[in-house]
């Protein structure tokens, strides 16, 4: 579909060049950009997935995952075909490289904007969550979900491999409330041999999505048995996040063997509680364990230990030590970041940049 007030600049000739992720892609008329959605037709942007997503979930907010943004809620989740990246360990390989596998490309569903909200308020969902594959290359379509989403007192999460460009943060702060970045290795060379990306653009991401006090932020980092689950690695980049804000909660999340890294294994608990611990010493105060069952799917009070949100998987519990009205632990007084409540959520779009 053509879309409005696209992505991209229209250069003279008739090429474009898209802004949407951090390969701002020069694509010819007739031609697609990397991701193989964006198509240059006559000089206007054609979104073949606009309207039309490949996923459908109804998931718990916390599988996104988002721990610190209302917790107990559920997200009605979409995605499309396309991704920004090559990820050899991909556990959506089928919707985010179909294009390059040359699989069939069967799984489209109608759902305009306009339906997409209404099927989240009929399944009772606060949220819709834009993700399964990389939701920067589908702008415009989550842009007009959002929007609408808005109007009808919903909230937006977007869950990215972090390969927006300031242009793409600056237009979604407009209407994503909400946003996990994978953080996939902190290492160069990992992130060129594995997913056929740059770390840069990465970490220039997380900062941009920072800049917006209108956007909650939470990062993912996949450990990897001898690819990223160096301790030294982990203290780097856990000193880093903390060096932008040691209350970001930070997700590390066990390594399943897919795609084509079926010959690592998977990563154990011990690994990933190892990391935790590290990145906690380096300075940030909510770091979880991810695919691995333990007390360190919980948030804890940093100030006095008391649980405050008790999680089996992708299950929440608000204990009675927690005030979420006022995002306080009850027994301290210790703040605790976070978008506990809805009206927190609806007054994030309040607030001025």
């Amino acid at each position: 579909m053509i879309v409005q007030d696209p992505l991209v600049d229209v250069k003279e000739d008739g090429t474009m060049q898209c802004k949407a992720c951090a390969r701002r892609c020069i694509i010819r008329s007739g031609e697609a950009g990397f991701c193989g959605i964006r198509k240059n037709v006559g000089g206007k942007l054609d979104l073949i997935v606009y309207g039309r997503p490949a996923a459908f979930g109804i998931d718990p907010v916390e599988k996104k995952p988002q721990f610190h943004f209302l917790p107990g809620t559920g997200a009605y989740s979409l995605g499309t075909y396309g991704c920004t990246f090559m990820c050899k360990f991909c556990c959506n390989w089928e919707l985010a490289q179909a294009i390059r596998e040359h699989l069939p490309m069967d799984g489209w569903m109608d759902l305009p904007p306009e339906e997409a909200v209404a099927g989240a308020k009929a399944h009772n969902c606060d949220s819709l969550a834009y993700t399964y594959n990389e939701p920067v290359i589908w702008f415009e379509y989550h842009r007009d979900i959002g929007n609408i989403a808005m109007r009808e007192g919903l909230f937006n999460i977007l869950v990215t491999d972090g390969y927006g460009t300031p242009e793409f943060w600056k237009e979604a702060s407009k209407y994503i409330h909400a946003t996990s970045i994978d953080l996939k290795g902190f290492n160069r060379k990992f992130y060129a041999d594995y997913t056929g990306a740059r770390l840069d653009p990465v970490l220039d991401s997380i900062k941009e999505a920072k800049k917006y006090n209108n956007i909650w932020v939470e990062v993912t980092s996949l450990v990897v048995p001898g690819k990223t689950d160096s301790k030294d690695e982990i203290r780097q980049e856990a000193e880093w996040l903390a060096a932008i804000d040691p209350e970001m909660p930070l997700h590390l999340i066990a390594f399943h063997p897919n795609y084509k890294m079926l010959d690592v294994p998977a990563a154990t608990g011990q690994q990933v509680l190892s990391l935790r611990d590290v990145a906690m010493g380096a300075g940030l105060k909510y770091v979880y364990a991810g695919n691995v069952r333990s007390p360190a799917e919980s948030t804890y009070c940093p100030k006095c230990g008391a649980l405050l949100v008790e999680r089996q998987w992708f299950s929440s519990r608000i204990t009675a030590e927690f005030d979420t009205a006022r995002s306080k632990c009850r027994r301290c007084g210790q703040r605790i970041p976070g978008v506990w409540a809805k009206e927190q959520a609806q007054a994030l779009k309040n607030n001025k940049d």
